[in-house]
């Protein structure tokens, strides 16, 4: 007598899983390397022309699954020449993960990417739309009551 064999059954794909939402120590270790960087950043002198005398705010740090990156999100102040300081802080990275590593207490340092935050920008667009006289013509309209079906009585 032979043994039937096993058959694997597969499910359908459906697609693309979506970003799974951080854990909480994802978002731990992420505020604990921003508020170490943010000190680092006020206390350490910068070689770098596009750093020199810019205040830097770090908005955000988003970790990794796995603790080892960071994408750290960042706004000068003003906004102005965004794109310089963040590829100066790029080059500025590993200098940074150095001071980092002796400022927190993890069991790996993770590596640093600079992104600009624009978020600041995306509410200064949305505050202009909402300024918009047609916009604010349909915002100051009152709102008409949704047609109750009941009262169509075929007409």
């Amino acid at each position: 007598m032979s043994r039937p064999s096993r058959h694997t059954i597969s499910r359908p794909s459906r697609g693309p899983k979506p970003p799974a939402a951080a854990s909480q120590r994802q978002l731990r270790a992420g505020e604990l390397v921003r508020h170490a960087l943010v000190e680092i950043l006020r206390e350490e002198d910068r070689a770098d022309p596009a750093l020199a005398g810019v205040s830097v705010t770090i908005t955000e740090v988003k970790m990794s699954a796995d603790l080892r990156n960071a994408l750290c999100f960042v706004e000068p102040l003003g906004g102005v020449h965004a794109a310089e300081v963040v590829k100066a802080l790029g080059r500025s990275a590993k200098f940074l993960r150095g001071k980092l590593g002796r400022a927190i207490d993890m069991k790996f340092t993770p590596e640093l990417k600079f992104v600009h935050d624009d978020t600041f920008d995306e509410a200064a667009r949305m505050a202009r739309l909402f300024e918009d006289p047609r916009v604010r013509a349909d915002l100051d309209a009152p709102s008409e009551p949704a047609a109750d079906p009941e009262d169509d009585h075929g007409a």
